[in-house]
């Protein structure tokens, strides 16, 4: 892989000789951190008696909501849990691993109000699979826990309610987001952050407030993703920029899960070590722990607006691209020339393979070839949401380093709200 761009400004290349000390304190300050979160508010004790009746399809979207945040293996057995609280107002339903919750709540007819703690992917399997009845859930005579419903009965082992962390409570300063939007704007960012844990600070995507527009930046070090949203403050004027460095996993499950719920509140709170971030639409409430670290200011590497571009035919570029990639290496780079009859594409594979294909386009300003990983950029050109895209050639002041091209969409009077960056690959031919 080419020498990223990230490590061209200076202070950039300052932000990563501290990086590696910062994620060593976060993993300690973190865990520290979540020690405390596990026993904030009153030890729930579990009832002498729980029994409830709930519609079979509200309690089995409820349950699958509170399990999607939880990771497939958990080294404490405790946190695979869904905690159950049963009372007058109804059923509340929550999961939490320390790092991330999600609370609902749901109508109920609750005979015997108290609280349960039951394995949470095993209950959620079971419940999407129950016949159209209503469910009727108790604790047995030997305390375990008895699902019937019609002719089916499972009895599930109780877990200790007592042993279970408090689920985070956020009271902080607060927005409204509209729902669809900012469920695509994650869509077209989230990628973009880094998979390995080595650099935490990039696995997150980070949340930037400033007056009535949230932006959501993310970055690999080899390209960075950036759009901006409408955010309603309500009426609160503040010049102050509120950031908040949210895992990348829990926001993608965020815009999934509340992209048709009409606005989200998001909430931030905390401070110090154990700083939050909620995101509230309807009964339904998701938490995450913030990344602890600096996030690298890759806001200035987004060059002004050049002459120097092509604009192409998002869909006729991305199905190229995926047809000529097919006989390349895993890693190796796709070479790209464009020129003023179109942008030609040239691939060369193990075993003599080789492809070629051209696709129209119109450039303004000189011809160009350079290499770009294919998969970066078709991710790109499916996050920008446009028929039209424009790829931007930039420049450096230094000539031996190779510069990233910026892709936008191709629109009309219209203000940019999604850019991409992506460093272009050294070719050895």
């Amino acid at each position: 892989m080419t020498e990223n761009y990230l490590e061209k400004p200076d202070s950039i290349t300052k932000w990563r000789a501290t990086a590696a000390a910062d994620s060593a304190t976060r993993i300690n300050t973190q865990r520290t951190s979540n020690r405390a979160l596990a026993w904030e508010g009153p030890t729930r004790a579990k009832g002498a008696t729980v029994k409830f009746h709930v519609n079979r399809d509200v309690f089995s979207e409820a349950v699958s909501f509170v399990v999607k945040l939880l990771p497939q293996r958990n080294p404490q057995p405790i946190l695979a849990g869904v905690l159950i609280e049963a009372s007058e107002e109804g059923l509340s339903l929550a999961a939490f691993d320390y790092e991330a919750s999600a609370r609902t709540t749901i109508e109920a007819t609750v005979d015997d109000p108290g609280t349960i703690l039951v394995h949470g992917r095993l209950l959620s399997e079971i419940a999407s699979r129950l016949p159209n009845a209503p469910i009727q859930i108790e604790v047995g005579e030997d305390d375990g826990i008895v699902l019937t419903c019609g002719s089916a009965r499972f009895t599930l082992a109780s877990m200790p309610v007592q042993e279970y962390p408090a689920i985070p409570e956020v009271s902080g300063e607060s927005g409204l987001v509209p729902a669809e939007d900012f469920a695509t704007a994650i869509a077209q960012v989230a990628f973009a952050a880094s998979r390995d844990d080595v650099t935490p600070v990039l696995t997150g995507v980070q949340l930037e407030v400033a007056g009535t527009s949230l932006s959501l930046v993310a970055t690999d070090r080899y390209r960075v993703a950036l759009r901006e949203v409408a955010f309603d403050g309500g009426g609160v004027a503040t010049d102050e920029t509120t950031t908040a460095l949210v895992p990348a996993r829990t926001l993608t499950e965020v815009g999934k899960t509340f992209a048709h719920s009409g606005d989200i509140q998001v909430s931030f709170s905390g401070s110090g070590d154990r700083e939050i971030i909620a995101f509230t639409s309807g009964n339904k409430t998701v938490t995450s722990l913030l990344i602890k670290g600096n996030f690298p200011p890759v806001r200035r590497l987004f060059p002004e607006q050049t002459d120097h571009y092509a604009v192409v035919n998002t869909a006729d570029l991305a199905e190229a691209v995926r047809r000529v990639s097919l006989v390349l290496d895993r890693s190796a780079p796709l070479r790209f020339t464009f020129t003023e009859d179109g942008v030609s594409m040239d691939a060369s594979g193990t075993e003599q393979a080789r492809a070629t294909e051209s696709v129209d386009a119109t450039l303004a300003g000189e011809e160009v070839t350079l290499g770009l990983n294919p998969q970066y950029l078709l991710e790109a050109l499916g996050a920008v949401k446009s028929e039209f895209a424009r790829i931007t050639f930039t420049s450096s002041d230094n000539a031996n380093k190779l510069s990233p091209v910026l892709i936008t969409p191709q629109t009309s009077g219209t203000p940019e709200t999604f850019k991409y960056l992506l460093q272009p690959n050294l070719l050895l031919r």
